[in-house]
């Protein structure tokens, strides 16, 4: 029935456009050719200053009143320790091609109304002009150096690798159609090799458990935990298509490539309940999470920070979605000492364990075997 009544409209808008057009055919024949197109000119004129009027205005006051919600502005300012010089060369970036876009639209706009048609009117030919040539050649061309080479500048530092001896935690996402695959190093602090030619459905990002390492490394479940202020160093893999690794409030955003591994490197400042304290601040969100319950928690109280895939990977992109929580280093000790290693919970001892009928020094001692005690003699 939708369908329908879609086809209908657009049927019923095109029998009114051939209309408007037959009028306009009708009253060019009775009022003359040369009246005809100085009034469409003077009121296309007109229009396209109202228009500009409107349309500044709107970009204006729509920016104005959904800045709070924007990533770089109101509480949503960078939740890492990078993501504030992206932030300035974001707000530089904008500074610049925000005057141009004024500019050019006041011009565009302007310049349909002041030289609509007229009878009396006669075009000037202007062939060359060097010292116009010079400027709008100049000035964008040092504009575009000040950008790349801040970018650049931008780029090397959000984008350096750990320095030797540095303290931090690696992790592992693989991402898959449709989920994200997250190993986290056991007590060594050391990532176990893997190779895709042993990728099974019991070994999903092909884990080599012939290398010690693999043999505490964990697999953490739809919730992943950080320590705020450790520096963090992800591994970003995919097995099937192109993916993106992307953690918004961090400004972390870096491709996963099948057959080419890639890396981020990211400090978080804030942990998810200083995110929330900063969003409660703000009355956008001290409005209920759910509409239908107005008496229910705010929007603040059930914020999350979210790892998403930022590439639409198919039919399932929207499922890529983990809840990431940034939490104190004690908090993150406690739960990460809950977190079973998954090769002793779901390889060890099993038929895919290469190690089955060895003894390895992670196996649990054998508890011996109960001593009988002699009564003493009566």
């Amino acid at each position: 029935m939708t369908v329908l009544i879609i086809v209908l409209c657009i049927i019923l808008i095109t029998i009114v456009l051939v209309q408007i057009g037959k009028v306009t055919e009708l009253t060019a024949q009775i009022k003359g050719e040369r009246e005809v197109m100085r009034d469409s000119s003077k009121w296309n004129g007109y229009l396209s200053v109202g228009f500009l009027v409107v349309f500044l205005l709107a970009v204006f006051i729509s920016a104005w009143e959904y800045k709070n919600q924007m990533l770089g502005y109101g509480p949503h300012t960078s939740a890492s320790e990078h993501g504030a010089s992206l932030d300035s060369l974001f707000d530089v970036t904008l500074i610049f091609t925000g005057i141009v876009f004024v500019l050019t639209h006041i011009a565009l706009f302007w310049f349909a109304y002041k030289y609509r048609w007229s009878e009396n009117r006669k075009a000037e030919f202007i062939s060359h002009d060097n010292r116009l040539e010079v400027v709008w050649t100049a000035i964008p061309a040092v504009v575009m150096t000040l950008l790349v080479v801040r970018g650049l500048d931008t780029w090397n530092t959000a984008m350096a690798d750990v320095a030797p001896g540095e303290d931090f935690i690696e992790i592992e996402a693989t991402a898959q159609q449709f989920n994200w695959i997250i190993r986290y190093p056991g007590p060594d602090g050391k990532l176990g090799t893997r190779d895709y030619k042993l990728t099974t459905s019991n070994n999903q990002v092909g884990q080599d458990f012939t290398d010690r390492k693999n043999w505490d490394d964990v697999l953490v479940g739809q919730e992943m935990y950080l320590p705020v202020g450790k520096k963090v160093r992800v591994r970003i893999i995919a097995k099937d298509v192109l993916h993106n690794f992307y953690l918004p409030q961090f400004r972390v955003k870096m491709d996963a490539v099948p057959g080419m591994p890639t890396y981020f490197v990211f400090t978080p400042v804030k942990t998810t309940a200083e995110y929330r304290n900063e969003l409660r601040k703000y009355p956008e969100y001290n409005e209920p999470y759910d509409p239908a319950d107005p008496t229910g928690p705010k929007r603040w109280e059930k914020f999350e920070y979210e790892l998403a895939c930022a590439e639409l990977c198919g039919k399932g992109h929207y499922s890529m979605k983990r809840i990431l929580r940034v939490v104190s280093q004690e908090e993150f000790d406690a739960w990460y000492k809950k977190e079973p290693s998954y090769y002793v919970s779901q390889i060890r001892g099993k038929d895919d364990d290469p190690n089955k009928g060895k003894i390895l020094d992670i196996d649990p001692a054998e508890v011996p075997a109960a001593v009988p005690v002699e009564e003493p003699a009566k």
